[in-house]
């Protein structure tokens, strides 16, 4: 759930990222879509090499979002209107994912519409802080939530806005490290690409 939600591109255009809240929420209010693509590398001590996957991402404000896998398994995230769906790649066609958590998905796109807002230390489950070289670090204040989740770190890109990557630490020997790239913004993106596979 939090690798979805954790795997996105913030970006806007103006004077670039800093190391103040204000001034990051202030570059994020310039924002009215993100398209990207992304890698997602898995790595677990029970796993002889780390699981790739690949994708592309598309948000637009409020609270649209198109989240999709295209290897090794295709599968795809939509929200739109208040309302989320999953589809997978099951015998060469997309179906509804009937077994998908759509609560937690929509907990986790709300998330992702708060990064996007620059809003990084407003989760009242986390403490944030910034840190040196660009990057915002998140720890769950939850016992409970810190077992899944031990800490969440988000490196800034140089380029204006643009989150560079997301490393999720679950445990000592698992992490999950998501790269974005060709993050394009401000572009029209049509309504049926958030509501159709």
């Amino acid at each position: 759930m939090f690798l979805c939600a954790l795997a996105l591109a913030a970006s806007c255009p103006g004077r670039g990222w800093t190391d103040q809240w204000e001034d990051i929420r202030k570059s994020a209010e310039k924002i009215s879509s993100v398209r990207g693509e992304f890698t997602q590398t898995r790595h677990m001590k029970i796993l002889a090499r780390p699981l790739v996957s690949t994708g592309t991402f598309l948000f637009r404000i409020p609270d649209s979002l198109r989240w999709e896998y295209r290897s090794p398994i295709r599968s795809i995230l939509l929200t739109h209107s208040g309302r989320t769906n999953r589809f997978v790649q099951r015998n060469d066609e997309l179906v509804v994912d009937s077994s998908a958590n759509l609560q937690s998905m929509q907990m986790v796109v709300q998330e992702i519409g708060q990064w996007l807002k620059g809003r990084f230390d407003e989760n009242p489950a986390f403490t944030s802080s910034l840190e040196p070289g660009r990057k915002i670090v998140l720890v769950p204040k939850e016992p409970s939530f810190a077992a899944l989740i031990q800490r969440i770190e988000i490196v800034l890109s140089e380029r204006d806005g643009v989150i560079e990557s997301v490393k999720i630490l679950e445990g000592r020997d698992s992490f999950t490290r998501i790269e974005f790239d060709q993050v394009a913004l401000n572009q029209p993106i049509e309504d049926s690409l958030f509501r159709e596979p």
